[in-house]
């Protein structure tokens, strides 16, 4: 189980960062999917790779904490949070800057999205699962998710430029 979580966890987190906005309320999260994981262990029948599995976890995980009374009516400091510590030690002051405004610029438009337009942005972000793994993780024909994944771009771009 510790290999389970060494070679998913950072991707999980990732997914959990962007889907809840902030960077405690993600890590709290990516423990609590491993800890699913680890007491549905014996439910896993292998259908899906382990990395399916374990996103389709995350997935529910997050969206149940979205939909409390509490996230729907609390402030988050995510946008000050999570790009903070985002910069090397080498970048210059401009830089950061620029990195935590383009940071803020892309949870404010994902935020703006739709539920299953932000979940396929964040699925294909992870760029090694395929279109029918992403299919199987929202229930969908892999058909379905290409043609709704290009809506979900244009809808980004076009948030994106009025988020200036």
């Amino acid at each position: 189980m510790a290999s389970l979580y060494e070679e998913h966890s950072r991707a999980i987190y990732y997914l959990a960062l962007r889907f809840l906005g902030d960077p405690q309320k993600a890590e709290d999260a990516t423990h609590d999917v491993f800890l699913r994981a680890f007491r549905k262990w014996d439910q896993f029948r292998g259908e899906a790779s382990e990395r399916t599995w374990l996103y389709r976890i995350a997935i529910n995980h997050c969206q149940n904490l979205r939909q409390t009374w509490h996230e729907r009516h609390m402030y988050s400091n995510a946008d000050e949070a999570v790009w903070e510590n985002s910069a090397s030690r080498e970048d210059s002051p401009l830089r950061v800057l620029e990195t935590k405004e383009l940071g803020q610029r892309i949870q404010k438009t994902l935020d703006q999205l739709s539920d299953e337009y932000r979940l396929l942005l964040l699925l294909v972000a992870d760029q090694e699962l395929s279109y029918d793994e992403m299919a199987a993780l929202v229930g969908q024909s892999a058909d379905a998710v290409r043609g709704k994944l290009h809506r979900a771009r244009k809808a980004f771009a076009a948030i994106f430029e009025k988020n200036v």
